[in-house]
């Protein structure tokens, strides 16, 4: 309605969709959708196709080719969504504003965040729209779906899902929440208001050396996953101990094995994912750590009272 060129980047379609099922190659047979290494690449890949759109779009520059990874299925949506055309020949911005909508869950802040430094980077305006919807709803919903995905992909990110927090991250100011379990049609002027006032209020880069400071981050959480990557072994190793002491079958102490070592692998995922964006006072590895043996406690508990 305000006369912007809006185009829709879904993520579904443009991450190859054999990532998508178990024991797919790089999805790994074990391992939830969420932690998949193949998975994780695509996206870095996507945000690197959509980076290169962006310098065409803003500044005339060539378009990457075929030796960017994921870019053939990239520019075929491109094309579809009428995103080539938006630029002039000469190159340069579009002439009315443009609109680009990234479909994803982004269930970690860190994954919107890569987003917003994009946003910044070129001083383009960033926006978040959150649909809140029950878990019941999303699994109902995806029962209806003609490819479901597993269930226990929907439930571990109901889990690790982190709403925008505005108050804590100043880049999430602008950022709608709504509830999605019914028809949200009655919030359209919510947001345009919202598109409008992140098209109004660009994001700046900053004059610091930034990529310094992502650098230093970078070097603190690898750190930090190391030191809780180990104590997280020792708590598995204590664990393991006091279920031999409590006689449960060997049978079931595979079992129990595996189910803390899955355990782990989330949580040290949750650390990798969380690190960049915590306060350097605080002790994220610490509090991973007391978290996963309060779990692994649970665990064990399961097994023996079996």
């Amino acid at each position: 309605r305000p006369g912007w060129a809006c185009a829709l980047l879904h993520y579904d379609e443009l991450i190859p969709a054999e990532l998508c099922r178990p024991g797919a190659p790089g999805a790994g047979p074990a391992e939830p959708l969420p932690l998949a290494p193949g998975w994780k690449r695509s996206r870095r890949e996507l945000l690197q196709c959509l980076e290169g759109l962006l310098r065409a779009l803003l500044t005339g520059a060539p378009l990457p080719g075929p030796a960017q990874p994921g870019w053939e299925r990239f520019l075929r949506c491109c094309r579809r969504e009428g995103l080539l055309e938006a630029a002039p020949g000469d190159g340069g911005a579009p002439a009315r504003p443009l609109c680009l909508l990234l479909d994803d869950n982004f269930y970690y802040q860190s994954m919107r965040y890569e987003v917003y430094r994009l946003a910044r980077k070129y001083s383009l305006g960033f926006c978040q729209l959150f649909l809140d919807c029950p878990l019941e709803c999303c699994l109902q919903r995806n029962r209806l779906r003609s490819d479901p995905v597993p269930e226990q992909t929907i439930h571990l990110m109901a889990r690790k899902i982190e709403m925008p927090d505005p108050k804590k991250n100043a880049w999430e100011q602008h950022s709608l929440i709504l509830k999605s379990s019914d028809c949200i049609s009655e919030e359209n002027e919510q947001i345009i208001d919202l598109l409008a006032t992140a098209l109004q209020n660009p994001a700046r880069p900053n004059e610091e050396d930034t990529e310094q400071k992502d650098t230093d981050r970078a070097i603190c959480a690898a750190s930090a996953v190391h030191q809780a990557d180990q104590a997280c072994r020792r708590v598995i190793s204590q664990a393991m101990k006091d279920a031999r002491d409590k006689n449960v079958l060997p049978s079931d102490m595979k079992s129990l094995a595996e189910e803390l070592n899955k355990l782990k692998a989330e949580f040290l995922e949750d650390l990798r994912q969380g690190e960049a964006l915590k306060t350097q006072n605080s002790d994220p590895a610490t509090s991973i750590v007391s978290s996963f043996q309060h779990e692994a406690t649970n665990v064990v508990n399961k097994y023996i009272l079996k």
